[in-house]
């Protein structure tokens, strides 16, 4: 889903979220403990991308498909969470500079990212999608028909990604990038885009209110799945987390998840790749 970008780019003022309580201190650089605090898995994560991660009304509580996950991947490990929320373009800069144990963030797994990092196995999949206003009387019903329109999507994610491929094969259409996927879609409803182009995982959440004023004309094949995100070389957190998504997956956690956050089983096909 989200592009990663390689330049370490500091994320000092990013916002820790401690969801239960933790007051053990972190550990050297080298030490051979499943996380840097003692009973904690701190978890980096981008709070700003519903439904897989987002606040409630409070503007405080951490929610989403992903913060379930981490609690319950947590919770399977005898461990409480700590959320620490990240802005995308430091988020692997983080993880490299041991700010959190692990990225459960709407990550990709993706070649490229496996030579720089682990990944547990998939828990989820996803694809690309192109959602307009409800009233819109634009004739979209493929990417093809984006021609000439002002498309919506936010930058450095796999839908930039989709979106650059499209630009490279000829199509042209012209490009707004934005730094959240929930200011893409507040711009089309307020008519300042003609579409927007995202990750079918979240433009679902966007048009399964009754009141919606969006609608999904097209929506691609799942191509990509998401994983949690660790240091290269962090092999035995790594075999307790595939451990734990296992036991996820054997009790139904996982899919109660699913079908609490989008209302659909979207993780079996996920599973079938385990």
């Amino acid at each position: 889903m989200k592009k990663q970008t390689f330049a370490l780019i500091c994320a000092g003022l990013c916002m820790v979220v401690p969801l239960f309580a933790g007051g053990a201190k972190d550990k050297s650089a080298g030490d051979d403990s499943l996380t840097l605090k003692d009973g904690v898995l701190k978890v980096g994560m981008e709070i700003g991308y519903p439904p897989m991660e987002y606040f409630e009304a409070d503007g405080k509580t951490p929610a989403g498909f992903d913060v379930q996950l981490a609690k319950a991947l947590a919770d399977k490990l005898g461990l409480t969470v700590e959320i620490i929320d990240t802005a995308w373009d430091g988020i692997f800069a983080g993880l490299d500079t041991n700010r959190y144990d692990v990225i459960i963030s709407a990550v990709t797994i993706t070649d490229d990212r496996k030579k720089n990092y682990d990944f547990t196995m998939p828990y989820i999949g996803n694809g690309q999608s192109i959602v307009l206003r409800k009233d819109s009387s634009l004739a979209v019903s493929t990417p093809a028909d984006l021609t000439g329109l002002k498309v919506g999507y936010q930058a450095e994610t796999t839908s930039d990604f989709f979106m650059d491929k499209q630009a490279a094969g000829g199509l042209k259409f012209e490009a707004e990038e934005y730094d959240k996927v929930m200011n893409a879609f507040d711009d089309l409803r307020l008519g300042r885009c003609d579409a927007v182009c995202a990750d079918a995982l979240v433009s679902v959440s966007y048009i399964a209110p009754s009141d919606t004023p969006f609608k999904m004309v097209w929506q691609g094949t799942p191509d990509e799945y998401f994983g949690v995100c660790l240091k290269k070389g962090n092999s035995t957190l790594k075999t307790e987390l595939n451990k734990a998504l296992l036991e996820l997956v054997s009790d139904g956690t996982l899919k109660k998840i699913s079908l609490d956050v989008f209302k659909a089983d979207l993780v079996s096909a996920a599973k079938n790749s385990f």
